[in-house]
């Protein structure tokens, strides 16, 4: 019998959580043919002894909206042994779109995408999604927008839709999901998501029952109240009565440490009564996204231009500061300010570039200026696309949520900036050398379960994240020795070492820790979709 690909002598890890087994994988028509003491011969035969050969793993919370389409490369997720991210996240997707909502998407999503000279033009989520059928690094899974939908019906407006208003959000949520998305995503603390009360959300929400898609909200508040908005998220699903993934579920800042293990109580609570509930995180301290998203919420109304102008107005200077530093707004999470969590960590305009890997507590004593005066300057002269690390996490909290069986790997990854956050280049083999191999927080095989099947069964694939007979031939070859993240944050983007080999559909995107020229990745449609 002839195969197109034969991996032989590596141990088999094959995502369902089970220990590790030496074996031969067979691959012929983009499929696994066969797993274990195979004969036979094939077009391509590779020597993987020492090598583990696991499912391509599955990057549950991404930014590569744009970069993939723009770059062909992507060596910063093939690299990693990714081989489908979720997109669409935090409530603003590229699509659905109409003119305007397009240009205020691009100049919005710039810090998360860059603004890379890419044909755009598209309205729908079908005409969206078969951009990347085109031929792309990975296969992606989308996710609409709460926030982009907003935009289309009721523009940057801080109120309560009108319910012919929000009959028509409703309709474009059924519309994204008939035409593949996986599911809904929200930005809770991002304008204009951050307008929407509970009930606007189980509403929308309520589309999505019995479809098997799932709410994904960047929920409204990660520091000060985060266990009442973890709470919000859980009570919104269910009222709703549909599955719920839990975006980049962190618990930072000085007063939740030592709290997850109060957060999972209410998580496994939930559960208990039936609501089906799933989470990601990134195994990294800092979090990462825009400089002014720190700003309270009064200061979005109205757009970016309206936003750009209250940080340039004077008189609005002195109430920032209270709210930021005193007080704590609710785009910093209810929690005062501390300057020198925030670092810069990319910007649009690059003769703003000089504050890149920056602190603003720094910055301001070096130019002899107050903090908020400095950040207030920065976020207008970059237009809002200045994004920043906040140094917030908690090792304990991290360390005791990825233990959770309702666990999977999100790298947030923002891959644009003069210094992204390194999780966008590390995230995975971080994963399986720091807190597998070198610490014991999960088993290898545990933590490959994390990256591939449990993700692949909150998106309802049934043909993908396990290395059986069968199923799509999305793998990843690493040395289980070697493997490890070389990316810092002094140095974000570097790839890993110790990932030799991926496969797409069974053919070759990285060969010898070498990107090949092979785009083969897709657009997947939900299994849902009609």
């Amino acid at each position: 019998m002839t195969f197109d690909l034969l991996l032989r002598g590596g141990q088999v890890i094959d995502g369902s959580g089970t220990p590790a087994v030496r074996a031969d994988v067979a691959v012929r028509d983009g499929q696994i043919a066969a797993v274990g003491e195979i004969a036979g011969d094939a077009t391509t035969t590779l020597d993987v002894d020492g090598l583990v050969i696991a499912p391509g793993f599955i990057d549950m919370h991404t930014h590569s909206d744009l970069v993939q389409l723009a770059d062909p490369t992507h060596e910063a997720k093939a690299c990693q042994g990714v081989t489908l991210e979720v997109i669409g996240q935090d409530g603003l997707s590229l699509a659905p779109a109409d003119e305007t909502v397009e240009a205020e998407l691009r100049s919005a999503l710039a810090g998360w995408n860059g603004d890379p000279d890419y044909p755009r033009g598209w309205r729908s989520v079908a005409d969206y999604l078969a951009r990347f059928d085109a031929g792309v690094p990975t296969n992606v899974a989308f996710l609409v927008g709460h926030g982009t939908i907003r935009m289309l019906v009721m523009g940057a407006d801080d109120r309560a839709p009108t319910a012919d208003e929000l009959q028509q959000m409703q309709d474009l949520v059924r519309q994204a999901l008939v035409e593949g998305a996986f599911g809904l995503s929200a930005g809770l603390t991002y304008a204009p998501g951050m307008f929407a009360d509970e009930e606007e959300m189980i509403a929308l929400c309520s589309v999505l029952r019995g479809t098997g898609a799932f709410y994904s909200p960047h929920h409204r508040n990660y520091g000060a109240h985060a266990i009442e908005a973890y709470t919000e998220a859980i009570a919104t699903a269910e009222a709703a009565a549909i599955p719920l993934h839990l975006a980049h579920t962190h618990l930072g800042f000085p007063n939740n440490k030592g709290r997850a293990p109060e957060l999972l109580a209410i998580i496994d609570a939930a559960r208990a009564r039936g609501v089906d509930i799933t989470f990601d995180t990134y195994p990294y301290l800092a979090g990462n996204t825009y400089l002014h998203s720190v700003l309270p919420g009064w200061a979005f109304a109205g757009g970016a231009d309206a936003t750009i102008a209250r940080l340039r107005d004077p008189n609005l200077r002195e109430q920032l500061r209270i709210e930021l530093e005193e007080t704590g707004t609710d785009g910093f999470h209810g929690v005062p300010i501390d300057w020198s969590w925030i670092v810069v960590g990319g910007v649009g305009d690059e003769a703003q570039s000089w504050a890149v890997g920056h602190s603003l507590a720094d910055l301001a004593k070096q130019r002899g200026e107050r903090p908020i005066d400095l950040f207030c300057s920065l976020a207008a002269d970059d237009r809002l696309m200045a994004t920043a690390l906040h140094q917030i996490g908690n090792e304990e909290n991290v360390r005791t949520i990825m233990q959770h069986p309702a666990h999977t790997a999100g790298s947030d990854g923002i891959l644009v900036g003069g210094r992204p956050h390194p999780r966008g280049w590390g995230t995975f083999p971080r994963y399986l050398a720091h807190y597998a191999r070198e610490l014991g927080i999960l088993t290898l095989e545990e933590a490959v379960r994390h990256m591939t099947s449990a993700s692949a069964a909150r998106l309802g694939l049934a043909d993908r994240g396990l290395v059986r007979p069968g199923m799509v031939a999305d793998l990843v070859a690493f040395d289980p020795e070697r493997i490890n993240d070389t990316a810092t944050y002094d140095n974000p983007r570097q790839t890993p070492d110790g990932i030799p080999h991926v496969w797409l559909g069974g053919v070759t995107t990285v060969f010898d820790g070498k990107r090949t020229e092979h785009c083969p990745g897709r657009a997947l449609r939900s299994p849902f979709a009609s």
